[in-house]
């Protein structure tokens, strides 16, 4: 129960419901103790009045019926106030821990997500915290009322004659004991049909979001299979989960229906012997009735707590995962929706970017990078050039502050990303992919999603000069149409042009294109070609392997190999040298498909 414990106490600002519920409680339990007294008494009054031992009127009995009917009555009432709070107290919960997850999720290095899938993460969302809050909901609806009223049954009893309390409290922890011995191995199962379901789970969220390619590869039936597999192994693992479960609960139930023998066997003998009148019990039997509802919802409530153990373990595990704590400006309660990029203080031509001495390699792999030293001066176009693979879109994740180099320090205006608020240096660079990553909703929420308070005349001005405006407005509902889940209604031309917009409207004083025309067709190339020059003007742009004739505008050519810097300088020189760009350029002239092959494994389009 630790786990719930720790739930509880993550979520302590619920604490008016929680006392509102055991309030409900105490007052269900003290109106359904109340109602066998009065059917006692009532049954001692007919028998003595039909034994003529003392004579009563009907009218006793209809205030005895009606003070039976107020007592059920203030249990409904109480009962369902109970529920309503415990549903609020659950919803409020589950909203609780879900934000967390969430707020957490944003605040986790990019690495965490490198090693989990999207519907593994999901997954975990919607299994582990339902889990945990529909137990606490059973909890608080039903379980504090039932508690009480056992211990109540028991002190009672136990006032009438000690062996039959001394009975019922030995039920407790035999029953536990009994339980306990299911628990370590029933979580062991749970766990795992938990990490089957996630990963099933997992692929599934990827093979929807990769459908187009399932299906274009004719892999339906083998994506179905793996499905099918990891569900079908789950029903193995609940075979024998359940079997061990319920073979435990013949034991635990045989062992309860035997006490209870002893105990409706002492009442029945005391009965006959003299000591207990009718009413007696009448009044001890509707007890032992009370008592064994709990009893016997014990199991379940057990069973429903295992999973919510199981689900809250992967809770937190994500929870105690360390924190990048310089994205916790971006996550922090009250935290503004846009950050205005600060003034820079380079001036023209001074250094802005620097990287000094860098080196990176992924989490388990070797290094990618090797002593990169650069520096970019501001208002400065430089393009990288170099194999597929040799660390170009690694080395702009680096400067987003998505990863941290393991040697070296990578520096923008002057501030060490490794150790600078990143809300503050990433409003400092807008970024335009091979991928635009767009989101589904409208075409107006997708431009200014870096800068949402911008008005409609901002978002129509950013997407006029991303070449965007006139295809636009052809829509049906121009700016508000829906481009449905990640711009699928688009073409690959005008995704991108909606996010050249985007980082229009962001007006960010550092730029980086990675490969953001390479995926398009020569017309698609030329329009979206117009908006990144219309974008790039006044700004420090670092692009990655575009085509040779954007290449050749720009003032530098960094050109990587091996994960390391081999030349810098301009087009002209670098043309010159007999270097990589020099040998892409004979490439380019010689023509031929291997050739242009030869040029694909640069990354680069002819």
């Amino acid at each position: 129960m630790k786990s719930i414990t720790r739930i509880i106490g993550a979520t302590r600002e619920l604490w008016p419901f929680f006392l509102g519920i055991v309030l409900c409680a105490v007052l269900t339990s003290a109106a359904s103790l109340l109602a066998p007294f009065i059917i006692s008494g009532a049954t001692d009054t007919v028998v003595n009045h039909l034994k003529g031992s003392a004579p009563t009127t009907g009218a006793i009995i209809v205030w005895l019926a009606a003070a039976y009917l107020a007592a059920q009555l203030v249990s409904v009432l109480t009962t369902n106030l109970g529920g309503y709070l415990g549903d609020i107290m659950s919803q409020r919960m589950r909203t609780i821990l879900s934000v967390r997850y969430y707020e957490k999720l944003l605040s986790l290095p990019l690495p965490y997500f490198d090693s989990e899938l999207t519907g593994t993460i999901i997954a975990r969302l919607n299994r582990s915290i339902a889990e945990v809050t529909q137990f606490v909901k059973t909890m608080s609806n039903t379980f504090i009322s039932l508690v009480l009223t056992t211990v109540s049954v028991i002190v009672i009893s136990s006032l009438y004659y000690w062996p039959l309390g001394l009975l019922l409290i030995l039920i407790f922890p035999v029953y536990f004991w009994l339980t306990s011995k299911t628990s370590s191995k029933w979580q062991v199962w749970e766990g795992q049909k938990n990490q089957k379901i996630d990963l099933a789970s997992g692929r599934f969220a990827e093979v929807i979001g990769q459908i187009r390619v399932v299906k274009s590869f004719g892999q339906e039936e083998r994506e179905l299979t793996r499905f099918k597999t990891l569900f079908s192994d789950t029903i193995s693992l609940t075979a024998t989960q359940s079997r061990f479960w319920h073979s435990m609960d013949v034991a635990r139930l045989s062992f309860l229906n035997l006490i209870f023998f002893g105990l409706y066997l002492l009442i029945f003998l005391r009965t006959l012997a003299g000591d207990f009148s009718i009413g007696d019990m009448v009044l001890l039997i509707q007890l032992l009735a009370m008592a064994v509802a709990p009893i016997n919802s014990l199991s379940w409530i057990v069973d429903s707590a295992q999973r919510a153990i199981t689900g809250s373990k992967d809770y937190f595990d994500v929870m105690e995962r360390e924190s990048d704590p310089r994205a916790l400006a971006i996550t922090r309660e009250g935290a503004p929706e846009y950050t205005q990029p600060a003034a820079i203080t380079a001036s023209e031509g001074q250094e802005l970017v620097r990287f000094e001495e860098v080196s990176f390699g992924y989490d388990g792999e070797e290094d990618v990078l090797h002593k990169i030293d650069l520096s970019v001066k501001r208002g400065e176009r430089i393009a990288f050039v170099g194999e597929s693979g040799g660390g170009k879109s690694t080395l702009m994740s680096l400067l987003e502050g998505l990863y941290d180099p393991r040697t070296g320090s990578v520096t923008v205006d002057g501030m060490d990303i490794a150790g600078s608020d990143l809300t503050q240096v990433r409003s400092l660079i807008g970024m335009v992919f091979q991928d635009p990553s767009l989101f589904s909703g409208t075409i107006a929420e997708n431009i200014s999603y870096a800068q949402p308070q911008a008005s409609r005349e901002q978002i129509i001005e950013a997407a006029i000069k991303a070449n965007a405006h006139e295809f636009i407005t052809k829509f049906a509902d121009g700016y508000d149409s829906l481009i449905g889940e990640r711009g699928l209604k688009l073409s690959g031309g005008q995704k991108q042009r909606i996010a050249i917009a985007r980082a229009i409207l962001k007006d960010a004083p550092i730029l980086i294109l990675d490969e953001a025309t390479s995926a398009l067709d020569t017309k698609a190339e030329r329009a979206v070609q117009k908006a990144l020059e219309e974008l790039m003007q006044g700004r420090t742009s670092l692009i990655i392997a575009h085509r040779l004739s954007t290449i050749a505008r720009v003032d530098r050519i960094v050109t990587l190999k091996n994960g390391q810097i081999d030349e810098i300088g301009s087009p002209d020189q670098l043309a010159a040298s007999g270097g990589i760009y020099a040998e892409l350029l004979e490439l380019q002239n010689s023509g031929g498909k291997t050739i242009a092959k030869k040029l694909k494994n640069f990354d680069i389009i002819g």
